[in-house]
């Protein structure tokens, strides 16, 4: 039986604020097999940003153990974290975080500009990404000529322009409206079903968390459920 690609073991991360200390995780223990779509949810303060921080190895553990395919992130340097992040993971964020006066073809590209990888690759990758997330013809739009949910399509698309074997998503519907949040989350369900790359959203909202198969729930710290479900199923409208 095949390793998960993710697997916490007595997964502590304890902040030291003067005299105060914060244990925002306490003793996680969970794994998520390769091609998994799990959303991981909890109250402002549970810890479930703290362990999305972790698995997107921005930041480390303070004890225990957190896999990584090979990797052990409790072990790694912060250069060999950085080398995970740029190569296995892609992020998607509330805020988009698009560069303002760029076009949509250049902000995906952008990552790729880091690999190093040729203008003439960066250019035929992009175009793919932006094509997979619906956004063909719009290559040359900048960020104020898309709608919100175009917006979070290019951020996807760039997430995904490397090619990663994890994509993390932090409350991506969080600024949008109720018909572009079931778009995005109808693209994560077939770019998912059809790449088999495994997805993890952070989210608040119940109506998100519907659409994966998976959900674990944090409080105080601690996983108090991980149930799995049949998630909504629906056809991309790209």
């Amino acid at each position: 039986m095949p390793a998960p690609l993710v697997e916490a073991r007595d997964l502590w991360k304890v902040y030291e604020l003067g005299d105060m200390r914060v244990e925002a995780l306490r003793g996680v223990t969970l794994s998520i097999d390769a091609g998994e779509a799990v959303a991981v949810m909890g109250a402002s303060g549970s810890g479930k940003s703290t362990f999305m921080n972790l698995l997107g190895c921005l930041d480390q553990p303070t004890r225990g153990s957190l896999r990584f395919a090979e990797h052990e992130i409790l072990e790694a340097s912060a250069d060999e974290r950085a080398e995970i992040r740029s190569r296995e993971i892609g992020f998607v964020f509330q805020s988009f975080n698009l560069i303002p006066r760029t076009s949509a073809i250049e902000n995906v590209e952008l990552p790729l500009v880091y690999a190093g990888v040729s203008a003439v690759e960066q250019e035929s990758r992009a175009r793919e990404a932006l094509r997979a997330v619906g956004l063909a013809g719009r290559e040359h739009h900048t960020p104020s000529q898309l709608s919100g949910g175009q917006q979070q399509r290019v951020a996807i698309a760039r997430a995904l322009v490397n090619r990663p074997r994890l994509l993390l998503a932090d409350e991506p519907t969080g600024n949008l409206d109720t018909r572009s949040s079931q778009e995005i989350m109808e693209i994560f369900q077939r770019l998912q079903r059809e790449s088999g790359i495994t997805l993890v959203v952070v989210t608040h909202e119940r109506d998100i968390a519907t659409y994966l198969d998976r959900v674990i729930t944090f409080r105080d710290g601690e996983v108090i459920s991980d149930l799995r479900q049949t998630a909504v199923r629906v056809e991309a409208s790209a």
